[in-house]
C-alpha cells in the first residue's frame, strides 16, 4: 500500500521522505483546504529532496469555480512544477452547479503531461458522485482523491468501497481526510492500494503573540473576499 503525505512545509516534506512515505502532496494552508505553494517552497522541496512530488494547484481557497485570470495562473503554475521536475499535479475546476468543468479540467490534463493527475477534493461536492467519477475517468484522470462526500475517509469509508467499485480499476480511489495510525488498516483491509494524510502534529511555539494575525471574516466557503472597487476609489479621494 502506498503512503501520500499531505506536506504543508519543507519539513513535512523532508520527514515524510526520510521516514520512507512514497510521495507527497505539496501545498500551503492546510487550515483553509490547501492553496498552491510558493515558488521558494517548490524549488527547495524539488532540488533537495528526492521524494516523488505532486503539486496542489489551487489558486485561493473558497469554491473550485475560477476565473479567466485565475484558470490562467493555474496553467501557469503547472508548466513551473513541470520545469522544476516534479512528478503530478492535484487539481481540478467545478462549474457554478458543483458538477465537473470538463472543458477546463481537460485542458489542466492536457497542461500537465506527461505528469500524473489527481482530481482533489473538490470531487467532493459533486451532486452526482457516479456521473462525476465516469466524466473523470473518460478525460483519463489517474486518480481522485475523496473522503467519501464526508468530513473524513473513515466516515466516508461505504462510499469509498462503492467508488472503488465501480472505478474497476480505470482510476485509483485515494482516501483521504482523516486518515491516521489508528484507522489506516481500515482502508487496506478493503483493498485500497493509496491512502492520503497529512499526520500533522501542532508544535507549541515559545511565546505568546501580542495580537492574531488570523481573521475569520476574511475565509468563507460560500463567499469570496475580493478588494472593492468603489471603497478603492472611495478611500483615496479622502486621502487626495
Amino acid at each position: 500500500m502506498k503512503l501520500e503525505i499531505c506536506a504543508n512545509s519543507y519539513q513535512s516534506a523532508k520527514n515524510a521522505q526520510d521516514a520512507g512515505a512514497h510521495r507527497i502532496e505539496l501545498c500551503s494552508e492546510l487550515a483553509i483546504g490547501g492553496v498552491t505553494p510558493n515558488y521558494g517552497l517548490l524549488k527547495k522541496v524539488t532540488s533537495e529532496l528526492s521524494i516523488d512530488t505532486f503539486v496542489l494547484i489551487r489558486p485561493r481557497s473558497g469554491n473550485f469555480t475560477y476565473s479567466d485570470a485565475e484558470f490562467e495562473m493555474m496553467k501557469t503554475n503547472i508548466q513551473l512544477c513541470k520545469s522544476l521536475g516534479c512528478k503530478g499535479i492535484v487539481s481540478g475546476v467545478l462549474n457554478a452547479n458543483n458538477t465537473i468543468d470538463i472543458a477546463r479540467t481537460k485542458e489542466l490534463i492536457a497542461c500537465s503531461k506527461p505528469l500524473s493527475f489527481t482530481f482533489h477534493r473538490g470531487f467532493d461536492w459533486s451532486p452526482n458522485l457516479g456521473t462525476a467519477l465516469n466524466e473523470l475517468i473518460d478525460l483519463g484522470v489517474n486518480r481522485i482523491l475523496t473522503s467519501g462526500q464526508n468530513l473524513n475517509a473513515e466516515s466516508g469509508l461505504e462510499l469509498l468501497k462503492i467508488l472503488k467499485e465501480k472505478a474497476e480499476n480505470k482510476i485509483i480511489i485515494l482516501p483521504g481526510g482523516g486518515v491516521s495510525v489508528d484507522n489506516v488498516m481500515l482502508f487496506k483491509n478493503a483493498g485500497f492500494h493509496e491512502v492520503h494524510a497529512s499526520l500533522t502534529q501542532l508544535e507549541k511555539m515559545n511565546y505568546k503573540p501580542l495580537i492574531p494575525m488570523n481573521s475569520s471574516k476574511h475565509f468563507s466557503e460560500t463567499h469570496l473576499g475580493v478588494s472593492n472597487f468603489d471603497k478603492i476609489k472611495e478611500l483615496l479621494k479622502k486621502i487626495e
